[in-house]
């Protein structure tokens, strides 16, 4: 595996080409990255189309959920979405935040954040935003975020555990996030985990769910819920390009899995320093 830089230079190179590509494209591959497959049938995402605020230029069909159909987004609700791609999540949030919340979305795309943009412009939107940054080191104050969406974005980035520290920071003491995300049971074999463009597709960068599960624990996060779980089939034409006969026979007949998971965690509020009757007023 290469190093976190290389890694993300790869997923910035490949995320600016999959920006140009049609949704048609994006759906027979997996998040868009290479190894079209010739079965028609959605591998990763969901159908956004039913819900309100969807917009169909901005849909790239780069999810593997439907993080905002679960993240129980309030009227004048500040929403932060991370790996905001040309604004989908965005608009579907803004459509439950109202004209009165604050929607904003990173990408570290530039071509992406261009394609934001000019979707947001196009439906004359003054309370979504975009801005390009890394979501290991968000471009926001502390504290500032009500929710936090993120659709099958954690699992291209090498340094999860950096992130879930960046969405504690943004999130205000009793904020929450929703977040899709691609994880593990099982390992994936050696050709699949080590090869790049299957990073850049989102399944080689995917951990094992009790780790993703323990990382969000660990980084002071409660009432943690698994809102979501569905099994990801990858077709046999594009795993024929990762594996032999023999491999793929035994990936197909073992114990690994791929999972979309959507996870809902929580900020906790601070108890009062002090209390009444606590001796320290």
């Amino acid at each position: 595996m290469k190093n976190e830089q290389a890694l993300k230079e790869l997923v910035k190179e490949k995320y600016a080409a999959i920006a140009d590509q049609s949704i048609e494209q994006n759906l027979s591959s997996c998040c868009g990255a290479g190894g079209c497959s010739t079965e028609v049938y959605n591998i990763m995402s969901d159908d956004y189309t039913k819900m309100e605020g969807y917009n169909a230029d901005a849909d790239l069909g780069l999810g593997c959920g439907l993080p905002t159909q679960f993240a129980k987004i309030k009227k004048g609700d500040t929403v932060v979405d991370l790996g905001s791609g040309a604004g989908n999540d965005c608009f579907v949030a803004r459509a439950e935040a109202g004209e009165t919340g604050k929607i904003i979305g990173i990408d570290f795309t530039p071509a992406m954040i261009a394609k934001a943009k000019a979707n947001a412009a196009k439906l004359q939107f003054d309370n979504v935003q975009f801005r390009e940054g890394d979501i290991e080191d968000m471009p926001l104050a502390s504290d500032i975020a009500d929710v936090v969406v993120s659709n099958c974005v954690l699992n291209l980035v090498p340094n999860k555990d950096g992130v879930f520290k960046e969405i504690f920071r943004v999130l205000k003491q009793g904020g929450h996030f929703s977040i899709s995300d691609v994880v593990l049971v099982g390992q994936l074999p050696e050709a699949l985990r080590k090869d790049a463009e299957m990073y850049a597709g989102c399944v080689a960068g995917a951990i094992q769910k009790e780790v993703y599960m323990e990382l969000i624990h660990a980084n002071g996060f409660t009432n943690i819920v698994l809102q979501k779980e569905k099994a990801i089939i990858i077709p046999d034409d594009i795993l024929v390009n990762y594996l032999n006969e023999k491999e793929l026979a035994d990936f197909k007949n073992g114990d690994t899995g791929i999972f979309s998971v959507t996870v809902y965690a929580e900020k906790p509020i601070k108890a009062a320093c002090c209390t009444p009757g606590s001796g320290c007023c």
